[in-house]
């Protein structure tokens, strides 16, 4: 019913910065950023509600921007200040319907129904 699609992964070195984009038709209601690197867990990211609030893991803060483009039905990921720890698969995802503010801003994967294929990102030293 809702696909999901990531792009702007790549390699960059140390410092560096990339943008991730989503494509996800339908009203934005709780957007999400989640990662996983190589043999660790799915971890949240970022996440953005319909009316703008964000919010971040701690990993990120300050490193990380998540918006949306309601008009254009697209969540991006602009990544800054990159290290060798932010390497992982970054995956879009879609929360259930009616997912309160609350349980968006907890960042936990349950809370999340649909998922987009993941989009790699490499970070060299």
């Amino acid at each position: 019913q809702v696909q999901l699609q990531e792009s702007g992964g790549g390699s960059v070195q140390s410092g560096g910065s990339l943008k991730l984009s989503c494509a996800a038709s339908g009203d934005t209601r709780c957007m999400a950023w989640f990662r996983q690197g190589l043999e660790k867990e799915r971890e949240g990211v970022a996440a953005v509600e319909n009316d703008g609030s964000t919010t971040y893991s701690d990993s990120v803060k300050g490193r990380f921007v998540i918006s949306s483009d309601d008009a254009n039905d697209t969540l991006y990921l602009q990544m800054n200040s990159l290290t060798p720890e932010d390497t992982a698969v970054y995956f879009c995802a879609r929360s259930f319907e009616f997912l309160s503010s609350a349980a968006c801003s907890t960042l936990r994967g349950a809370n999340f129904y649909y998922w987009g294929q993941g989009t790699q990102v490499t970070v060299s030293s």
